[in-house]
């Protein structure tokens, strides 16, 4: 695997690990600190070149279904709120769940990528 995707996936272990800190103080961090981990285990393999496919492919999927069941109601809305308090406190329940939404779906996005990394490294040995 190309350096720059190690870097990618090196950064993302990091930032998760960071999410999931975060999420210890959350109303329900039994659900988000272990989702957090989860991506930050399977960016941490991918970056050492550790593609368990089976298991990254699961998480991706269950990241992705999760995240329909906080699809926003109006996201435009929630940006402008977030904008204008300029901190990051939980005003409104429609902001935590725009919040968990859009990190599910950032899992999502991570996890696929490292899938489809962890894809070509098999397809490319054989």
């Amino acid at each position: 695997m190309k350096k720059g995707w190690k870097i990618f996936f090196g950064l993302w272990c990091l930032l998760f690990l960071l999410f999931a800190f975060w999420q210890i103080n959350d109303p329900d961090p039994e659900w988000w600190v272990p989702a957090y981990i989860g991506g930050a285990m399977v960016c941490g393999l991918a970056a050492v070149n550790r593609f368990p496919l089976q298991i990254i492919a699961a998480l991706a999927a269950a990241y992705l279904i999760a995240s329909f069941f906080f699809w926003p109601q109006e996201i435009f809305g929630w940006v402008s709120q977030e904008v204008e308090q300029k901190d990051l406190t939980m005003k409104t329940p429609e902001m935590e769940t725009n919040r968990e939404f859009f990190g599910l779906l950032l899992l999502a996005l991570v996890t696929g990528l490292a899938f489809w990394q962890g894809r070509i490294q098999i397809l490319t040995k054989k």
